[in-house]
């Protein structure tokens, strides 16, 4: 029942869409139950005034209403599919904010990242320079942009209240844009099941006045608590359950797209950097070199000169060593025929016998 009670524009759509569709439908849905019910009725077996013709096999009248009355519900459903995924398209900018209130002109939708983690969701405000963990604050009546990826696996980012379903995976970034218009607070979560920690895999939508919200952030940045660097956001990224409301009083910048590309860790590769290096290189390595990595965020720079292959060193550099290759010593005598010249002239060669040749005696 959360979705048929929405606190946000988006949502209010949604249901409403959710509402016609399900009354369009009951429009032919209806009807057939009752007559199906009528038709039992009046021709069971046991109703002396029921009517039986068996010459009958055709009614154009029966035949338009059977096909074109489905039709017409088909067509009417489509039409709106076809708007409403337009219309409520989650990349498409806002056009109002409510039924009959557009975006004032000059108003800057509040920029809100999204990291969905094991099993916890980071939530990071790069205007405001804050980050908290499990609870989404938002000011009423101002459109919100979402960017939203996750960490480790495939996940939804689903407040019902606010707006639809949005799918999240790692290295890839989704975005959402939706508005709240009443205070109050109300929960998401993920529609999709995540593992073990997925029942407490929550987060609490707190919908506030404009001015309440901007006491929270300032909150927020008093809280005193620790910075989310890098060295943070790794210990923060392993998997927990039942994580309570975390705030950081400040962010590293660019975190939300280090974790997108994959490389908070220092030295490794982003990816975006490596599909440019890639893209540079034309899809070939050059002549000499193997496509090397480049070099990822916080690498200490390579100063010390490129190592000599041991082939091009001198011999004097090369160093010595034992000799594996070298045949092995022969061994003793034959422990049956130890005095035998065979046993020490291996150079004897043995003629071969034409077959059924009589064999000479060994001597």
């Amino acid at each position: 029942m959360v979705v048929m009670n929405p606190t946000g524009d988006v949502a209010l759509q949604q249901r409403n869409l959710i509402l016609l569709s399900t009354g369009v439908m009951l429009l032919i849905i209806m009807p057939v139950i009752a007559l199906t019910i009528l038709f039992a009725w009046r021709y069971r077996r046991g109703n002396p005034n029921k009517v039986y013709d068996p010459g009958f096999d055709h009614s154009t009248t029966l035949e338009l209403v059977i096909w074109v009355c489905p039709l017409m519900i088909i067509i009417a459903l489509s039409a709106v599919t076809w708007t409403s995924t337009h219309l409520l398209d989650p990349f498409r900018p806002l056009a109002r904010i409510a039924p009959g209130r557009p975006i004032p002109a000059g108003t800057k939708p509040l920029e809100v990242d999204v990291v969905s983690l094991d099993w916890k969701w980071l939530f990071i405000y790069p205007e405001q320079g804050i980050a908290t963990v499990n609870e989404l604050a938002l000011p009423v009546d101002r459109p919100v942009s979402f960017k939203i990826t996750s960490a480790n696996q495939f996940s939804t980012f689903y407040a019902p209240t606010m707006a639809g379903m949005i799918y999240v995976m790692p290295g890839m970034q989704s975005q959402l844009h939706a508005v709240v218009n009443k205070p109050g607070e109300s929960w998401g979560y993920s529609g999709n099941y995540t593992g073990a920690g997925h029942t407490d895999n929550r987060f609490k939508l707190r919908a506030m006045e404009p001015g309440q919200f901007g006491q929270w952030v300032a909150q927020v940045k008093g809280s005193g608590q620790s910075a989310l660097e890098p060295a943070s956001y790794l210990v923060l990224e392993k998997p927990s359950e039942k994580v309570p409301v975390m705030h950081f009083a400040s962010v590293a910048p660019g975190l939300f797209d280090r974790v997108l590309n994959r490389c908070v860790a220092p030295g490794t590769p982003c990816m975006v950097d490596v599909m440019r290096h890639d893209m540079a290189r034309g899809g070939a390595a050059p002549v000499g070199e193997h496509g090397m990595m480049p070099p990822g965020r916080d690498t200490t720079p390579a100063n010390e000169p490129k190592p000599t292959p041991a082939l091009e060193k001198a011999p004097a550099d090369k160093g010595t060593g034992p000799n594996v290759t070298k045949p092995a010593e022969p061994g003793p005598p034959g422990a049956k025929k130890p005095g035998d010249p065979r046993n020490r002239d291996l150079s004897t060669i043995v003629p071969l016998h034409a077959p059924g040749a009589p064999r000479a005696a060994r001597a």
